[in-house]
């Protein structure tokens, strides 16, 4: 694959890396702290302005007809923004509207790729993988429509936004199904997370009532949507990630250039030399795995979900351990409150948990390898 970026993509990145320092997105970042505001909305809407959202949606739906590599340069800019948007969880539920044809397909994806509104995917349980056998939300059939009754975890903005997709149990089959927040019987909570810079919710659905409409796939169909949005959501990720961790070598060569003990800056021992050596290769090993795995996804040649376990497995342990070492070469300051180092880094360990972790992965690869010897 060509991994050199086009003239349109090098603009992309230059005008969102451009808002993100503009916005001044770590520091918008700190005051959602403990906030009513679930995430920047200024920040979303300027983004929206320039496409984020719309990038990979098709151009008969009102999107850009871009590809989700598109998606993925924006995040990592986000990431190293760490910019506090609805932008990862927006796209994924985007991206399987666009495969699907839910009515109201077109009036959502609109809004959507205008920023005027936002969706969330409801996926994860509390104690089990991130896979289809995790899932244990039922929905049951009540005349021409469903209802809906379960627990989901760490749904990201799910307290600002409008529509939620939610996978269940149907007939002993996954079932998608798009289910508006503010439904009767949906009760959303906040979380208390390691990342306190982005909202993570719980979602309880209490005998949810909703109409035939709101299926967006089952069966088959829905299985292999599922996996898709697994994906999507693991690759955006990690591009996030990606982007963390560029910005934490950026940040730790500026500051062992500057750090003096023993009359010389801290940057000219050698052992400091080796530690930010190491760091870029893990950063620049991260980037390339995970931009692999985001033009597989719109490539028929190769496999997507191998490349996505490979990158998040990779990127998941990769960036924190360069978390780890920008934290030491940081040495106290590193440890404050004020220095925005701890930020990043309980991103990156919260993004590492996120669409399952290097083990769960690894455990798919594994499993996949397994099958294609038997």
């Amino acid at each position: 694959m060509n991994f050199d970026l086009t003239d349109e993509q090098r603009g992309l990145i230059e005008v969102t890396r451009e808002l993100l320092e503009r916005q001044s997105s770590v520091e918008a970042a700190r005051a959602l702290i403990d906030g009513p505001a679930g995430y920047d909305q200024q920040l979303w809407h300027k983004g929206a302005e320039l496409g984020w959202p719309a990038l990979a949606i098709p151009e008969a739906d009102g999107g850009l007809g871009q590809q989700v590599i598109e998606w993925a340069l924006v995040a990592v800019e986000l990431g190293r923004g760490l910019a506090s948007t609805p932008f990862l969880p927006t796209a994924v539920v985007a991206d399987a509207v666009t495969r699907s044809t839910v009515e109201g397909r077109a009036e959502l994806l609109s809004a959507l790729a205008s920023g005027t509104q936002t969706a969330t995917w409801a996926f994860a349980e509390v104690g089990r993988p991130w896979s289809v056998a995790g899932i244990q939300t039922t929905a049951t059939r009540d005349g021409s429509g469903y209802v809906l009754n379960g627990a989901k975890a760490s749904v990201q903005d799910a307290d600002s936004a409008a529509t939620l997709l939610v996978d269940a149990v149907l007939d002993g089959r996954p079932a998608r199904f798009l289910v508006p927040a503010e439904a009767t019987g949906v009760k959303i909570e906040r979380q208390h997370t390691l990342d306190v810079t982005r909202r993570f919710c719980d979602v309880v659905f209490d005998g949810v009532t909703l109409e035939g409409t709101a299926v967006l796939a089952e069966g088959a169909a829905a299985e292999e949507s599922i996996a898709r949005s697994g994906q999507l959501a693991a690759v955006l990720t990690c591009a996030e990630l990606v982007g963390i961790g560029e910005r934490l070598l950026e940040v730790t060569v500026a500051y062992v250039k500057e750090r003096v003990q023993f009359g010389r800056a801290v940057g000219s021992f050698q052992a400091v030399k080796h530690k930010c050596a190491d760091m870029r290769i893990w950063s620049q090993s991260c980037a390339a795995a995970t931009y692999f795995a985001a033009m597989t996804l719109d490539s028929e040649h190769h496999d997507s979900a191998h490349a996505a376990s490979v990158a998040k497995a990779y990127v998941s342990d990769a960036v924190n351990r360069l978390a780890g070492e920008a934290l030491q070469l940081h040495g106290g300051i590193g440890f404050t409150w004020e220095h925005d180092l701890h930020l990043y880094l309980r991103r990156a360990r919260v993004g590492a948990a996120l669409y399952g972790d290097a083990d769960h992965h690894r455990e798919q690869l594994f499993r996949a390898q397994a099958l294609a010897s038997a």
